[in-house]
């Protein structure tokens, strides 16, 4: 009985041990994950930061062709229809 009463003391003290260690450990990780968040925001808000002129940019070039395109329809249907064509 009484070995079992030292290996239940020992299994007691190892336990501690463990608890103390998880508890540091789960703080570390706490601190790692706190610091790798802040820094995936940061990246984040730098390269919206960095694409958003160029992505209004090519949206504004986008609209640009696009109203070149319609006029020049535009002026092709009615160049057209005034019957203004060439004979062969």
């Amino acid at each position: 009985m009484a070995g079992l009463n030292g290996q239940w003391k020992a299994l007691q003290k190892q336990l501690g041990k463990l608890e103390v260690q998880t508890r540091k450990v789960r703080g570390e990780a706490r601190k790692r994950l706190k610091k790798v968040e802040r820094q995936t925001r940061l990246a984040i808000k730098k390269a919206i930061r960095e694409a958003e002129p160029r992505v209004k940019k090519a949206v504004d070039e986008a609209a640009r062709i696009g109203r070149g395109l319609r006029a020049g329809v535009k002026a092709g249907a009615a160049a057209y229809r005034s019957g203004d064509r060439r004979q062969k």
